[in-house]
């Protein structure tokens, strides 16, 4: 198992820039300072902040700048994979930045919620996970592993839990044989499975002895120190020095303070969030080897409000409500 230092190692190898310092606060309007991880130039808040500022909308343009000048992550959810991986970690090359990959293709992925799909068999999803493999040769990366597959096997709505955490625990053996991919299994949020013991056991079966940590909050609005609190309940369930990493990108008010809003689940789209601490490998917090931008803000969570876009689409207009929480949408 990986430490802290190990990332940082893995950081600093592929980036001549210094990490940046500490961020305890959400993000503002400043240009963020250099990253040790990948920003996509053309990832769809700079997209669209590009033709609002032809458009003459300068204020809409800056305030999505504000988004799209911080690292995120990138998400592969299926389809043929290794020449895909190759590029996105050979433009991350040339920048001297870490790339972060999310893998979500897990057969029944979600169980039927709005992110549902994933490989139609056990034997198709571990092929795709050597194309991801192969697709890596032997260049830096992070890799967060199958967002909310390990907390749905725990919760109990995955027809085979323990296929499931075996094809998980594969996927991290493949990856691990890389020896350049860092790994983050993802472990949920705070309000989701309470029995820290029951998802330590999880992540045993799962490989998280393999991997270097686990992942917390991904796609979620939980704040970072809840996050915390509850990333070392799970370390100390196994063993005391396992590290984990936290999404931020959505998480600077913290959740909906209700289970739903307009008809539909609050863990969908729901207003007045604002994006959290930016992206940083320094986080300066105990057993924490990362902030991250995993969610790309303003991406929707699914169309779970008549007009809302389908899950995974930009959405300017939300987008700009999460770098100014006070505007409505």
């Amino acid at each position: 198992m990986a430490t802290g230092f190990a990332l940082a190692l893995l950081l600093a190898g592929c980036a001549d820039q210094p990490a940046p310092p500490r961020v305890t606060d959400p993000v503002g309007s400043a240009p963020p300072l250099p990253s040790v991880f990948y920003l996509d130039p053309a990832n769809p808040a700079e997209l669209e902040a590009q033709q609002r500022a032809a458009r003459g909308d300068t204020a809409a343009a800056e305030t999505l700048r504000t988004i799209g000048s911080r690292p995120s992550a990138k998400w592969l959810t299926g389809g043929p994979a290794r020449d895909e991986v190759d590029a996105f970690l050979g433009q991350a090359a040339i920048a001297g930045q870490t790339p972060v990959l999310v893998l979500h293709n897990v057969p029944q992925r979600d169980c039927g919620r709005q992110g549902e799909g994933g490989a139609r068999t056990g034997a198709e999803y571990q092929a795709w996970i050597r194309d991801v493999a192969a697709g890596v040769a032997g260049r830096p990366v992070i890799v967060v592993l199958e967002p909310g597959a390990l907390p749905d096997a725990v919760a109990g709505c995955v027809r085979d839990a323990a296929g499931r955490l075996a094809l998980l625990r594969d996927a991290v053996t493949v990856l691990a044989s890389t020896g350049t991919a860092r790994i983050y299994l993802d472990a949920g949020h705070p309000g989701w499975i309470r029995d820290v013991e029951a998802l330590a056991a999880a992540l045993r079966q799962a490989g998280v002895d393999q991997a270097d940590g686990f992942a917390l909050n991904v796609a979620n609005f939980v704040r970072t120190t809840d996050n915390v609190s509850y990333g070392h309940r799970i370390s100390d369930a196994l063993g005391g020095d396992t590290t984990f990493v936290i999404d931020t990108s959505r998480n600077g008010n913290g959740p909906y303070p209700a289970e739903r809003v307009g008809g539909a689940p609050s863990w969908c789209n729901p207003p007045g969030r604002a994006i959290g601490e930016e992206p940083t490998a320094d986080p300066g917090l105990s057993r924490v080897d990362a902030l991250l931008w995993i969610k790309f803000p303003g991406e929707s969570d699914g169309d779970c409000r008549p007009g809302e876009p389908p899950a995974g689409q930009f959405w300017p207009t939300y987008a700009i409500s999460l770098a100014h929480p006070g505007q409505p949408r």
